[in-house]
């Protein structure tokens, strides 16, 4: 198993590296996700050994009006990352799909289900929430 993990944003101005993952990692279908991903849902997980290699300084952030912080690339827009209120970058969540390779992550839930757009299907093996975890 690799230790370490690297990932970018879609310009790849911002670069970053983990050494590990949490074991929790969901789909989450509420209406902030769906716009800040352009998707259905966005899939994002805690991440152990953060290491910022490239970029940091153009890392733009967007609070929301629930004090959730959604982090971005500033030059290409690329959606990196979900931080709960008050927490700081190093306690960030990040999108799965900015890794470059295969990551250890097995997706374990569904949460905030009730949000979903109608044209989108919950996928039948995972569990699913109308809102966080129980």
């Amino acid at each position: 198993m690799k230790s370490r993990y690297e990932g970018s944003c879609l310009c790849n101005k911002v670069t970053f590296r983990v050494s590990g993952f949490s074991e929790e990692a969901a789909h989450c279908y509420c209406s902030m996700c769906q716009k800040f991903h352009g998707a259905a849902f966005g899939t994002l997980v805690g991440v152990f050994g953060l290491t910022w290699h490239s970029g940091f300084d153009l890392l733009k952030h967007y609070q929301a009006e629930n004090g959730a912080t959604r982090t971005f690339c500033r030059e290409c827009g690329s959606s990196l990352g979900f931080r709960v209120k008050d927490a700081p970058i190093e306690d960030i969540e990040l999108a799965i799909a900015t890794f470059n390779g295969d990551i250890p992550v097995k997706i374990d839930a569904q949460i905030y289900t009730r949000y979903r757009s109608n044209w989108c299907r919950l996928e039948p093996d995972l569990p699913a929430f109308e809102e966080g975890r129980a």
